[in-house]
């Protein structure tokens, strides 16, 4: 196979035009007739972003794929101390302690940590070069899931703790037992019908789910599977009282808000529930083919905050409509399958994980935030990737997309 023909130029392709996208509706959001000043500003901040973003990717071809592999265990702990450091050196920015302060610059190591958790989980599985079989094989991946994901919890960025622990998907797919998945499943169902309904009818409904269930195996004569579900019962009945505990007294009253709002638990389309009211208007006024560059009243109007950075899917509903809308959403599938389907042509375990690490990283970015855009999750500040402003997101998606590109080039069949 011809050398350029090896190369991933479609990934390439995908990145350049989502970016480019994201130029078009970071300017607009920012745009001011009569003091166009911030927008020139922020511009050109996210264009050095993604000049710096293309010099690593090219830099990063340059070196061998064994080099990410023998010092992914180096970059991880690197990423662990660098999110230590928060707590000494940190900013706080919106309410996390979550940026280092660098002269004019600000950078946020939870969005790099994702990179070097997908590098480190790549190295762990490829050692054995197997799917996951043994339990010290998930143990360890468990560890290196858990161990970034509470950081970022604690600081608190519930964000960046989401993507970090969707990385079971990727398990899953190397392996892992899927009572695994269903059971993080369950606990996040759990938790929402802990929020719904009280923890009274919570505790009765997993008390009924298990009694059942441990009569059903005890009429089929399975006396074995008894006492694990009664352990599970137990389990799941104190996460029950746990889930309470986490909404009142660790969750932020704004955490509470939002995730009450999205409930209907509450209505306040003026106070904590104004960027999802204002978010729906924006998008649901651009109807089908948008209102043209520059011409979104909400966006000229200032009335989405923040529309640059979390809300910029509303500046692409509203100015170029369900069409730019539907436009956006195809590329990002495409992206991800794209990466998909080389992860599964890759000769080893490490490319592989890798690979997928990448996709279900870029999966839980679109799908989050497009959720928070339309009111089916709460605010919790997840950029869309590639397109939402910010430095520090942009340059890690760069070398996320950098190092799978060099994979896909030594390693493709």
């Amino acid at each position: 196979m011809n050398k350029l023909a090896r190369f991933d130029w479609l990934t390439l392709l995908l990145y350049i035009v989502l970016v480019g996208i994201g130029f078009i509706n970071i300017y607009s959001a920012l745009y001011n007739a009569n003091d166009n000043s911030i927008a020139l500003s922020y511009m050109e901040k996210q264009v050095f972003s993604f000049g710096l973003g293309v010099a690593l990717i090219l830099i990063i071809q340059f070196f061998d794929t064994r080099f990410f592999e023998r010092y992914a265990s180096i970059l991880y702990l690197f990423s662990i101390f660098s999110l230590l450091g928060l707590w000494v050196f940190g900013t706080e920015v919106s309410g996390a302690q979550s940026w280092y302060s660098i002269g004019g610059f600000s950078l946020q190591p939870s969005e790099f940590a994702k990179v070097a958790v997908a590098l480190a989980l790549a190295k762990h599985l490829g050692d054995f070069n197997t799917q996951i079989e043994r339990k010290k094989d998930y143990i360890g991946a468990f560890i290196l899931l858990g161990v970034p994901g509470i950081l970022t919890l604690l600081q608190p960025d519930a964000g960046t703790a989401l993507v970090l622990f969707g990385f079971f998907f990727v398990l899953h797919a190397e392996g892992l037992p899927s009572f695994f998945l269903i059971g993080l499943v369950s606990f996040f169902v759990l938790f929402i019908l802990t929020l719904v309904v009280g923890v009274y009818w919570a505790l009765t409904t997993v008390i009924l789910l298990g009694v059942v269930y441990i009569a059903l195996q005890t009429k089929r004569k399975r006396k074995k599977a008894v006492f694990p579900a009664f352990v599970a019962m137990l389990f799941f009945g104190g996460f029950t009282y746990a889930s309470s505990y986490i909404f009142e007294e660790i969750f932020e009253q704004r955490h509470r808000d939002r995730f009450n709002i999205l409930l209907g638990k509450e209505v306040d389309s003026q106070g904590i529930g104004y960027n999802i009211n204002q978010s729906g208007i924006a998008i649901g006024s651009g109807r089908f083919s948008g209102k043209g560059f520059l011409e979104g009243t909400q966006t000229k109007g200032g009335f989405v905050p923040e529309q640059q950075t979390d809300y910029i899917y509303t500046t692409v509903g509203e100015e170029w409509g369900f069409v730019g809308s539907f436009v956006v959403l195809v590329l990002f599938i495409a992206l991800i399958l794209r990466i998909v389907r080389l992860a599964y042509k890759q000769k080893t375990t490490f490319a592989r994980v890798y690979c997928l690490g990448f996709a279900c990283t870029l999966f839980i970015h679109v799908a989050i935030n497009l959720g928070m855009v339309v009111g089916l999750v709460p605010t919790i500040g997840i950029p869309l990737p590639l397109m939402s402003y910010g430095g520090s997101s942009l340059l890690a998606f760069s070398i996320f997309l950098g190092i799978y590109l060099r994979i896909t080039y030594q390693r493709i069949a």
